[in-house]
């Protein structure tokens, strides 16, 4: 993880220095709500899961990499002190409709909407003639990995206008 984190912070650094002003560094969103995890990694002992039926070692993951970003982001913040540097939260903003999913017109935000008969709708690639929920708007996931329109509305929401990005967007004065 460590080098992965390097990796990302390089290229932060390289489109710094080819000029730009403002970076968007956004998070990873937490894995353990997808349903291609969730059905993958599906298992009998309900300590593998959270409060939200989110696996909890995948989502353990997801939180470790991101502090270990913050991180990062804040040093390259320190270091290109004329530059905003703004690190999205893409796993709060996604929590928000895991966390209440009737807020948003969710029905379950761990089940897809394309992609089969199997646990959290997954079982098949989503094709011509694979199962398609009727509403695509009541689900936070599209496929077993992409999420909806309406996900991306909540999380998109959240880092343009806050709480989740450490400056939201649309409060920067970008010319």
């Amino acid at each position: 993880m460590p080098d992965v984190i390097a990796r990302i912070g390089d290229g932060v650094q390289e489109v710094i220095n080819l000029g730009a002003k403002t970076v968007l560094v956004p998070g990873n969103f937490p894995i353990g709500c997808v349903p291609a995890y969730l059905s993958g990694n599906k298992s009998n002992k309900s300590a593998d899961y959270d409060q939200y039926h989110c696996l909890k070692q995948f989502n353990k993951f997801s939180q470790m990499h991101n502090q270990l970003l913050k991180q990062e982001v804040s040093k390259l913040k320190s270091l290109n002190a004329d530059v905003k540097i703004i690190y999205a939260d893409y796993y709060g903003a996604f929590m928000e409709f895991v966390k209440n999913p009737s807020r948003y017109g969710i029905d379950d935000p761990l089940v897809a909407c394309c992609g089969g008969n199997g646990p959290y709708g997954t079982g098949h690639t989503c094709n011509q003639t694979t199962k398609l929920c009727p509403d695509p708007s009541r689900f936070a996931s599209w496929d077993q990995v992409h999420m909806t329109e309406k996900a991306y509305s909540v999380i998109a929401n959240g880092v343009l206008n806050g709480p989740y990005a450490d400056t939201p967007l649309l409060a920067l004065h970008v010319c």
